[in-house]
């Protein structure tokens, strides 16, 4: 199992009120990999490359997912997650009894099944919580030299860049994550945690073109917001690879490991 640097003078925090220790997210990470590992262990018992079948985009969305549930499961039962899948945030709030019991209003129950009883409620919900977002970063186009990495292969030596992608340029208390492929199984790398992003950390919105193109809106959060974000490093893989790499001025700024 991977170990993980842990910076431990940046917790998660909604207002002034800690929510997450760096170890709960450490422990988020850790359950995620075992996750995304076990997955493709299964879908091998039938001769299916489940992560090449997902495809690239699919696959970070799906990284994601498996992170904010793991998330949940270790936040001491003070966030859930929303139960409406174009809600906002992704896990929502609940640290304290009212805002439980508020919760519980919004949906109905139906065998095991919990039924939000409109969007409005949980989008945005109405103590707030936290966004989750995923992202193997880029790299560059393929040459007759060096090609475009597949999926299954690292990709770290060969990335230039990353970022992360919002419907709306308020989104704030961002949890958000990079990932990369390690013996062939997508694997988190690392973390990182603001809860004062602005207007400004994200670029304009890019609306979808008449008769095709993009089927949301989407906003892409700028190089400033991106260096932002790393400012606040949560949890990065132990690896020389990786802390070297993300000590670059324009993402975190120093190696971890020093």
């Amino acid at each position: 199992m991977c170990a993980y640097i842990i910076n431990n003078r940046h917790e998660i925090l909604i207002g002034n009120k800690v929510i997450l220790s760096g170890n709960q997210i450490c422990q988020s990470i850790k359950f995620a990999n075992m996750a995304l590992k076990s997955l493709d262990g299964e879908a091998k018992n039938f001769d299916i490359n489940i992560f090449e079948a997902l495809g690239m985009r699919n696959l970070s969305g799906l990284i994601g997912e498996y992170f904010a549930k793991s998330v949940e499961r270790h936040s001491r039962n003070s966030l859930v997650s929303n139960l409406h899948q174009d809600g906002y945030p992704d896990l929502l709030l609940v640290d304290t009894d009212d805002k439980l019991t508020y919760f519980h209003t919004l949906y109905k129950i139906d065998g095991n099944k919990k039924y939000p009883y409109n969007k409005r409620d949980f989008s945005p919900f109405l103590h707030g919580g936290i966004e989750v977002k995923a992202t193997c970063g880029s790299t560059p186009a393929a040459t007759e030299t060096i090609p475009k990495p597949l999926i299954g292969e690292q990709r770290i030596r060969l990335m230039t860049g990353f970022d992360w992608k919002a419907h709306h340029r308020e989104t704030n208390n961002l949890l958000s994550i990079l990932w990369d492929f390690i013996d062939e199984v997508p694997t988190i790398v690392a973390c990182f945690y603001r809860n004062d992003l602005s207007e400004i950390d994200w670029g304009r919105i890019v609306q979808p073109r008449d008769g095709g193109g993009r089927t949301t809106s989407v906003s892409i959060m700028t190089s400033g917001g991106v260096s932002k974000m790393c400012k606040g490093w949560v949890a990065v893989i132990n690896d020389s690879l990786y802390t070297s790499k993300l000590s670059a001025r324009k993402w975190i700024g120093v190696n971890v490991k020093d």
